[in-house]
């Protein structure tokens, strides 16, 4: 509790607001009116969700290859232990929920899965929240599996009166048992109460991390906690630009050398004065139609010029190719400038985001394969819980054309003899079920191929050589 207590108040709360949009101030004068702090509310342009889903879009898991079967060595078809890994999968709903669980680990810098068998006996997997949920590991840069984790089901509701307190819950796991755990406030463990629900059925945590990244101290990093200060600094470039625009991006009229007309009181014809004790001028209303004139040779008629906001915007746009250098985002996902690119150029201007997205791939793909032997052991299914070579296949995301798709493949069977089923999953956009489909076409095919080949075969018969041609009637 304490742990999670101390994640929420120094970091995770501060990230979960600029996920959001609530923004620190940026720089304004101390006697700032309301016009400016409206100006402040739509300067704020948050790109932080950018950041997050942009490598969420690339990350998709499509199925699961087993390395172990009962019995025997590496295999890396074990159709009955893959066919397993996907039917929790889909018991799980986790087609539609993994989005959810790698935003909250590029979010925060991690998240959790927790493994448990229901009370009617399937065995499903379910995302926790970092904001709710802490787990301790003994070596936590090194080490999988937590030596107990705890998250908040329900939090505490009025606090601060003991007649009206609702005490808030939470669930705690250990390598045994989990406990139901019942506290006032996070920051008073004192306040809280134990009580065991029973053992969870696994030999470890049935709680699972999903690191973003972390370093060899265990501390864990996301996408949104580095790009802060440049967030702040894309917001204060707006907001100057909002002021210029609205104070400053029109031409000013001047008149010298003549009293402006002033306010008078109707009864007595007295100037009026404000506050201050001075004349309150007229207001001039100056437009294409009205032709200005005095009286007075000495006056004279002026233009100020606006104020040029082209500064402003280079500095919006350099700010924003900061946040996709150090961030890794392709630079067109930000500014939309993408025109004329060859298919070479935006696949090179995308280069950074696929290593981005191929190493969240690796820190993810070993933690669902942690996942899967979780719901092996919990199902009763040895190959499942034993399986330390499996892997986990990713969907191809990257946007080609079919045609050039199809025309790599082709040479990958003839140049280099690759057999042509094994090059089935490199299809773009062929999902598991798809190639499953394929499969049983194919063998049902095959023996009518077969059957065709061997009557074709078989039709030829050897009747000799023709004979010689026969002419009937005298030669000339």
């Amino acid at each position: 509790m304490l742990v999670l207590h101390h994640d929420r108040e120094h970091r995770l709360e501060r990230i979960d607001r600029y996920r959001r949009g609530t923004h620190e101030d940026p720089y304004k004068p101390s006697n700032a009116d309301r016009e400016y702090k409206e100006l402040w509310k739509r300067a704020i342009t948050n790109v932080m969700p950018l950041l997050v889903n942009t490598p969420v879009q690339a990350m998709y898991v499509d199925d699961y290859r087993a390395g172990y079967s009962s019995g025997s060595s590496f295999n890396p078809a074990a159709p009955q232990a893959r066919g397993f890994q996907m039917e929790h999968w889909q018991n799980s709903r986790l087609d539609a929920r993994q989005g959810a669980i790698y935003r909250g680990a590029l979010d925060f810098g991690h998240s959790f899965t927790v493994t448990e068998k229901l009370d009617s006996g399937k065995v499903i997997t379910k995302g926790l929240s970092a904001l709710r949920t802490s787990a301790l590991f003994e070596d936590p840069a090194n080490d999988e599996t937590p030596y107990a984790a705890f998250t908040v089901t329900r939090w505490p509701r009025n606090a601060d009166d003991p007649e009206k307190i609702e005490m808030g819950q939470g669930r705690l796991w250990d390598g045994d048992s989990e406990y139901k755990v019942e506290f006032k406030s996070l920051g008073d463990p004192k306040s809280a109460s134990l009580t065991e629900v029973g053992r969870h059925g696994a030999s470890e945590c049935p709680v699972t991390r999903f690191a973003a990244a972390i370093d060899l101290d265990g501390r864990t990093v996301g996408v949104i906690e580095p790009m802060i200060p440049l967030q702040n600094r894309i917001n204060q470039t707006i907001f100057d630009l909002l002021i210029a625009q609205t104070y400053g991006s029109f031409k000013v009229r001047t008149i010298t050398g003549m009293a402006p007309p002033l306010k008078r009181d109707p009864e007595t014809g007295e100037p009026i004065v404000d506050e201050n004790g001075n004349p309150v001028p007229l207001p001039i209303n100056i437009s294409a139609k009205r032709v200005l004139f005095g009286e007075d040779s000495d006056v004279k008629f002026g233009t100020l010029d606006e104020t040029p906001l082209e500064g402003y915007i280079e500095a919006i746009k350099l700010a924003f190719q900061h946040f996709s250098a150090l961030g890794q985002v392709p630079p067109h996902h930000l500014l939309g400038q993408i025109a004329n690119l060859s298919a070479e150029a935006l696949l090179a201007a995308e280069t950074s985001l696929a290593r981005h997205v191929e190493m969240f791939r690796h820190a993810f793909g070993e933690a669902w394969e942690r996942v899967f032997r979780l719901a092996g052991e919990l199902s009763d299914n040895t190959d499942a819980a034993e399986d330390m070579a499996g892997e986990v296949i990713w969907r191809d995301m990257e946007q080609r054309s079919l045609a050039q798709a199809a025309d790599a493949l082709g040479k990958l069977k003839e140049q280099l003899g690759i057999p042509g089923r094994g090059l089935w999953p490199r299809v773009p956009g062929a999902t598991a079920g798809e190639i499953a489909y394929w499969e049983q076409v194919a063998s049902e095919e095959q023996p009518e191929l077969e059957l065709s080949q061997r009557l074709s075969s078989s039709s030829g018969q050897d009747f000799g050589p023709e004979p010689a041609p026969t002419f009937v009637g005298a030669l000339p």
